[in-house]
């Protein structure tokens, strides 16, 4: 069976495929948890019976196919705490702390580079965190000069290179700096510029500093720039998000990612700070949601999918249409046809049929690389079953649409047979307004755009075997 997750989709209609309808009824029978898959099968399904070893066996297989390599850097530390994060990272006002984890992190590339043949370009990399530009500058040019150093980057700007910043974080010619080494993309973390708001999750951030970084990235020649927001934080209301909302589209950014807030203290202990109390009902919480995507689509922007909108002339919307749009542990990509290397403590790569996942903790992870080994600690080898389902999962949450008779064809499979179960719930979300099935074409309509979570749920063989996994809701 072909590993492929790459085929160009065939879209009948672009401009109808980016078109969203919000009905709240369907939400609100819908609005179930469920994951949101960066990943199929989902971290859930990690184990540790998959070591550094198997990776590394997998990782040098690779270099037959020649693919192009994407390389992710997970950089834990920030500042300050925000309430409601849910990322692995390291709370510190202690910067002296980025030193040890750079020289880790510079064992972690030469140990990875062995594995990957250096003919293969790297056309994608990212910076997370955590807050990258918690790193020094000359710490940030280092880590930069270093990968360069063990990977072949792309010298002409055409690959896809970026990093998330916090503008809290962004100095003199910080922004040069980064656009000078190689970034070309950046994404903004914003939330909410209310000052309540602000003050109830602890991120003090103000619209002149967050406006002015806006503006100085396209001074100096970033290609794309992203700003998020957060619905369903403390105190927010339709008013005051969507004052917001309207300050983010006057600036312009190239896309604009709307996440909703998952309040899980039981699981990520800063959200125990927040007072429950505070949050906005679920009623408001849905109008804030169903204003703003009404504001977005008054400005032009079309919706690329689980939160994500774009100007129509954005690459996600252009590679949309085309259907050729991909979605990994970033979030949607242009670059399908990549091996995602995964470095620092926490991060997951994706390499060839598998998914690897390096040690959480600071401490592990370096014994692991004190010791010489590389730190994965879990991660799952995907069979035949895996790979069919995460390219139909793929197809249908990056394009809306699914061509069962080209899943036959690539796969060597009969899809009615195959998947018999799942097609007879479909026929139930169609009779509910979710999606249609025309012959051997499985099409999601406006309504159900926002809830593609659920349809791809359809397809998830690890939900029907197991219950009891903690996923957030879908809206």
């Amino acid at each position: 069976m072909t590993d492929s997750v790459s085929t160009p989709v065939s879209v009948s209609n672009p401009a109808d495929a980016q078109r969203i309808e919000f009905d709240e009824d369907l939400i609100r029978r819908y609005d179930t948890a469920g994951p949101r898959y960066t990943s199929y099968p989902t971290a859930v399904q990690f184990h540790e019976g998959f070591d550094a070893r198997r990776y590394a066996e997998i990782a040098r297989a690779t270099n037959a196919s020649g693919r192009p390599l994407s390389l992710y850097f997970h950089i834990p530390f920030c500042d300050t705490v925000c309430y409601y994060c849910g990322c692995n990272k390291v709370v510190t006002k202690d910067r002296s702390r980025v030193r040890p984890y750079l020289d880790r992190l510079f064992r972690e590339l030469a140990l990875q580079a062995e594995l990957f043949d250096r003919t293969r370009s790297v056309d994608q990399l990212h910076w997370g965190g955590g807050t990258p530009t918690f790193m020094a500058h000359d710490e940030m040019r280092e880590l930069m000069a270093v990968t360069g150093e063990l990977f072949r980057l792309r010298g002409n700007d055409e690959g896809e290179y970026s990093i998330e910043i916090d503008p809290r974080e962004v100095h003199d010619s910080t922004l040069s700096l980064l656009r000078e080494t190689g970034f070309n993309r950046l994404s903004l973390g914003v939330q909410d510029f209310d000052p309540r708001v602000q003050k109830a999750v602890n991120r003090i951030q103000s619209e002149r500093e967050t406006l002015d970084v806006i503006v100085e990235a396209r001074r100096v020649g970033f290609r794309s720039i992203s700003v998020d927001l957060i619905y369903g934080l403390p105190f927010q209301s339709q008013d005051s998000f969507g004052a917001t909302v309207d300050k983010i589209i006057a600036a312009a950014p190239d896309r604009v990612s709307v996440f909703n807030y998952a309040h899980l203290p039981h699981m990520f202990m800063p959200q125990r700070r927040i007072n429950e109390a505070d949050l906005p009902a679920p009623p408001e919480k849905l109008a804030i949601l169903k204003q703003t995507i009404q504001q977005l689509a008054d400005a032009g922007y079309v919706y690329i999918g689980m939160d994500h909108f774009a100007r129509p002339d954005d690459e996600l919307a252009v590679a949309q249409r085309d259907g050729t749009l991909y979605r990994n542990f970033q979030g949607y990509s242009t670059h399908a046809d990549c091996d995602l290397v995964g470095l620092g403590a926490t991060s997951i790569g994706m390499v060839g049929r598998s998914y690897a996942q390096n040690r959480r903790d600071l401490d592990g992870y370096y014994a692991s690389l004190d010791e010489g080994a590389l730190p994965v600690f879990r991660g799952v080898e995907l069979d035949d079953d895996d790979v069919l389902r995460r390219a139909v999962i793929t197809r249908l949450i990056c394009h809306f649409r699914l061509d069962c008779a080209q899943v036959e064809r690539e796969f060597g499979i009969d899809f009615g047979e195959y998947f018999a179960p799942e097609l007879d719930t479909l026929r139930g979300m169609q009779t509910d307004g979710l999606l249609r099935i025309d012959g051997d074409v499985v099409s999601v309509t406006p309504a159900g755009r926002l809830l593609i979570r659920n349809i791809c749920m359809v397809f998830d063989r690890y939900l029907r075997e197991k219950t009891g996994q903690r996923f957030s809701k879908v809206i």
